[in-house]
């Protein structure tokens, strides 16, 4: 087997590797346009060899092997003839990880979900147990129960946080335990923990820790009914954009924003594309339509000017600068507007709510 990718070229810019199994009687033409350093010699011996212009295997293959021993000791030979299978090398592969996973036969089937549950209660604490052993904490988890019949039914479990509490996990599974067809009874459990992330300890306290325990529970069960993936927040992103000023992402993986969003003014509570309305000149219109309705200007602050990111070419910024206004409209919207000087215009940018 070879590589095209060359070993001494720097990580970042080596390009994917490309691996093929060199077939019968061709491994020498295979391997000889690898470097020197592909045979896993010792940095010291490669630059050796490269100064003599010894950069391919096929450049060292071709050279005496008296002569190679001599002057370079008899691992180079040893490496070469290990790698074109003339000298076996004994392997010690590295032992599987112990798997997250333990498992209950029981003397008499059980139904009840209350004898569901204690089962699992005894597994999730041998695995929490394992788990902190590891420091590591379960991300997704999957409890399989054998029926008498020999059929199999399954409850998985996505957490928000890993976590490795048993008592906080075994509540969290009760809604997938309730939905199991138990049949004539259930006489084997399993439970295993098929997705982990380091879990390192931390310092407990009255409100922190606490608070963002509860919050990844709420996650977690909502995520049970309607998807984690469904479950968003936002979070600040450094554009002067307004509309492009947060991201959307998943709230499972990824963590609230610890500082207060940056904002020298107040914002809306909604930000939305900007939508035209109908105006002239830089003072806010006293009348205008949007979104089918009439609104009459009431009371109007501002202007408060946002230039362009002039290193990114966003095509909302080919207007040039725009003038924000908080207005108040005798209907009782509060809305954000702006208008851009270079092209004369009028935009709602957000609703205060």
């Amino acid at each position: 087997m070879h590589s095209s990718a060359s070993p001494t070229q720097p990580a970042a810019q080596r390009p994917p590797a490309r691996f093929s199994i060199a077939p019968a009687g061709r491994t020498r033409a295979c391997l000889a346009p690898l470097p020197v350093a592909a045979l896993r010699l010792p940095r010291s011996t490669c630059t050796r060899l490269q100064r003599l212009g010894i950069r391919t295997v096929e450049d060292l293959a071709a050279l005496p092997r008296a002569s190679l021993t001599r002057r370079f000791g008899a691992e180079v030979l040893l490496r070469l003839d290990q790698a074109l299978g003339h000298i076996p090398e004994p392997i010690s592969p590295q032992p599987p990880p112990a798997p997250f996973a333990f498992r209950m036969t029981l003397p008499e089937p059980i139904g009840l979900l209350r004898d569901v549950e204690a089962g699992l209660g005894r597994l999730l604490t041998r695995l929490c147990a394992r788990l902190a052993a590891r420091g590591m904490g379960a991300r997704r988890l999957v409890f399989t129960a054998r029926r008498v019949d020999q059929a199999s039914v399954q409850a998985e479990l996505r957490l928000a946080r890993p976590m490795r509490d048993a008592a906080r996990i075994a509540a969290l599974f009760r809604r997938g335990l309730e939905t199991l067809d138990a049949g004539y009874g259930i006489d084997q459990i399993r439970l295993e923990a098929v997705e982990l992330e380091p879990l390192p300890p931390r310092q407990r306290s009255t409100h922190g820790p606490r608070q963002q325990d509860a919050l990844a529970d709420i996650i977690t069960r909502l995520g049970a009914r309607i998807g984690l993936e469904n479950i968003t927040r936002f979070l600040p992103a450094d554009s002067h954009l307004p509309e492009k000023s947060f991201s959307l992402v998943p709230a499972t993986y990824s963590m609230a924003a610890e500082e207060s969003w940056p904002s020298p003014a107040p914002r809306p509570l909604v930000v939305f594309p900007p939508e035209p309305i109908t105006g002239h000149g830089p003072r806010p219109p006293a009348r205008f339509r949007w979104r089918r309705l009439w609104f009459h200007l009431a009371q109007a602050q501002g202007p408060e000017r946002i230039t362009p990111e002039w290193w990114f070419d966003h095509p909302e910024w080919r207007s040039g600068v725009r003038d924000y206004w908080r207005v108040v409209t005798r209907e009782g919207r509060r809305l954000w507007l702006f208008f851009t000087p270079q092209t004369p215009g009028w935009f709602v940018a957000g609703d205060f709510v």
